[in-house]
């Protein structure tokens, strides 16, 4: 067949049309599954299979608009047509097609503006796209003494992601007292200035852990993405790494090769040791720092390097509980304590020299046991 005569019959069937047509629908419906299915806890395999279901229809729908005409009696095959009466059923096949083209991408346009506008804060300041805050995971282990390995998950996420300088992520400090899976999220973004938010939930069960987490657009109460993770325990920080990068994908937050680097990086081989590192860690964070929670946080991180002496950040996270609890006094701001906090953050910077937990280690122990404030800043 002459390829010129059979492009100019793809012309006249309005095969084009047609596929302009499904291709724009075909958008609209993946975008609407992957806003929709998530809010109604549809399975991502859902969204999997539409998106499927598209695809291997584009060729079918091709071929159905070749071999077929829309009539006023109804779809008949082109072949059995009258030219005469074909023409003008293409050309009525063709005046629809535009139309549908049309007001699918009238709706794509209103999604695209509402999905992008404007959100503030309360007091009226404009707020950052690529701005997210990560809320406490709830503990949904049987053993409620599990909370601690929800709030470590959470804490090493927001800590992945803040390594990410493409995107403003807010402290730990600023959500930690509000509760998991609250109710008013657009209110919560705008007292925390973000875009977005990131819930989530941990069950522990032995060496078995799941991690349900869920991206939400904070100006229309949307799920942009969520995910369930099964992981062994000596395999969750693949969890944290999978979940960081899914995140900056999601916020087209650009990544440099250090940044994959980092927030992929595996910070013990040993599942024993980052246990108790998360249970340090939990201690470490508590805005109070009691005596209680200052030898708590000693304890289990003392632990985690004894069992993983090579375990750079819980050698700088001890430093800085030991220097917290020097400056406070919930521990016994002894010579003893004060050499500990020296020589935890010494070993941090020799184990990983750009860890900047480690680098924040030797700042407070200038700061907190030496009160030199000047070298503290440097």
């Amino acid at each position: 067949m002459d390829p010129k005569k059979f492009f100019g019959e793809l012309k006249r069937r309005n095969v084009y049309r047609a596929a302009v047509a499904y291709g724009v629908v075909a958008w609209f419906l993946t975008q609407l599954t992957t806003q929709v299915f998530p809010f109604f806890e549809i399975p991502n395999s859902a969204i999997r299979f539409v998106a499927i279901a598209l695809a291997v229809g584009f060729p079918i729908a091709m071929c159905l608009s070749w071999l077929y005409e829309f009539t006023p009696e109804g779809i008949v095959r082109s072949e059995e047509l009258d030219p005469v009466k074909a023409r003008s059923a293409r050309h009525a096949t063709g005046r629809i097609l535009d139309f549908i083209i049309i007001g699918v991408l009238l709706l794509v346009i209103a999604m695209l503006i509402y999905e992008r506008r404007p959100f503030r804060t309360s007091a009226g300041e404009s707020i950052l796209e690529k701005s997210i805050a990560v809320l406490p995971f709830e503990n949904l282990s049987e053993e409620k003494a599990n909370a601690y390995f929800a709030e470590g998950i959470q804490d090493e996420i927001l800590t992945r992601l803040s390594k990410i300088a493409d995107l403003k992520v807010i402290s730990r400090t600023s959500t930690q007292h509000y509760k998991s899976a609250p109710e008013n999220l657009p209110e919560i973004a705008r007292q925390l200035g973000v875009a977005h938010i990131l819930e989530g939930s941990v069950q522990k069960s032995g060496d078995v852990v799941r991690v349900n987490v869920q991206l939400i657009k904070a100006a229309n109460d949307s799920h942009l993405w969520a995910d369930t993770f099964d992981r062994k325990l000596t395999d969750i920080f693949s969890v944290e790494t999978e979940v960081a990068k899914a995140i900056a994908d999601q916020l087209r937050a650009k990544l440099t090769g250090q940044e994959e680097q980092v927030i992929a990086a595996k910070l013990t081989d040993n599942p024993k040791a980052y246990d108790a590192y998360l249970h340090g860690l939990a201690y470490n964070v508590q805005t109070t720092y009691t005596p209680a929670s200052a030898l708590g946080a000693q304890k289990y991180l003392r632990e985690a390097v004894r069992l993983d002496p090579k375990f750079a950040l819980s050698w700088a996270l001890l430093s800085i509980a030991d220097a917290r609890g020097y400056i406070t006094q919930s521990l016994q701001p002894t010579a003893a304590l004060r050499e500990e906090t020296r020589e935890a953050a010494e070993i941090a910077l020799a184990l990983q020299p750009n860890l900047g937990e480690a680098v924040l280690a030797k700042g407070y122990y200038h700061y907190s046991c030496l009160k030199d404030y000047d070298t503290a800043l440097l």
